[in-house]
């Protein structure tokens, strides 16, 4: 296993286990600080997918899987932890997929890290918030779209810190060249 892959298992296991205890922390009735560290692990997968194609982002999924939830079982209740660890799988595996595919259609470096965990965080969050607080008397409803909202800003934000280190390590021959680049539009 090379350093970048390690890397990447080890920062999507503090990510998820950080994530899973800051949900608990509200920061007002429409978000918790959860909302502003788990899009984080869309980044992660996303740039083991450019650098070490879908098979080494799967794997770092569920390495992050296995070492975040006995971490987040220590963190957070059984039922959050349940939650996110549930929440988390869907929602990786949907993004490394989405990503992939997107990555070979779409014509600008941007497309695909922004598509693809938006639209991984729909069912993240609605199976999240449901799991996790459905029948109790918080407002995980709020939560549920305050998270989402801040899962589309955060989406956007990340943008940058993706530019900036796909463009850095060379990909491996597991990650071939997308489409070639039209108009001056470089795949990322």
């Amino acid at each position: 296993m090379n350093v970048v892959l390690a890397g990447a298992m080890l920062a999507m296991a503090a990510v998820v286990a950080a994530s899973n205890f800051l949900v608990m922390l509200p920061i007002n009735n429409w978000m918790t600080w959860g909302s502003l560290s788990y899009p984080v692990t869309y980044l992660v997968t996303d740039l083991t997918n450019r650098h070490q194609g879908a098979a080494a982002a799967r794997r770092v999924v569920y390495v992050g899987f296995a070492v975040g939830a006995p971490l987040s079982i220590w963190l957070a209740s059984p039922r959050l932890a349940a939650a996110s660890l549930s929440a988390f799988l869907v929602s990786q595996l949907l993004d490394v997929w989405l990503f992939s595919r997107l990555r070979r259609r779409l014509l600008r470096w941007w497309q695909a890290p922004l598509a693809s965990p938006l639209l991984a965080s729909m069912p993240d969050t609605a199976l999240f918030f449901a799991m996790a607080f459905a029948g109790s008397a918080l407002p995980w409803v709020q939560w549920a779209l305050g998270d989402y909202a801040v899962k589309v800003l955060m989406g956007i934000t990340l943008l940058g810190p993706f530019r900036v280190l796909a463009g850095r390590a060379p990909l491996t021959s597991a990650c071939p060249q997308a489409m070639p680049c039209h108009e001056g539009h470089h795949k990322i």
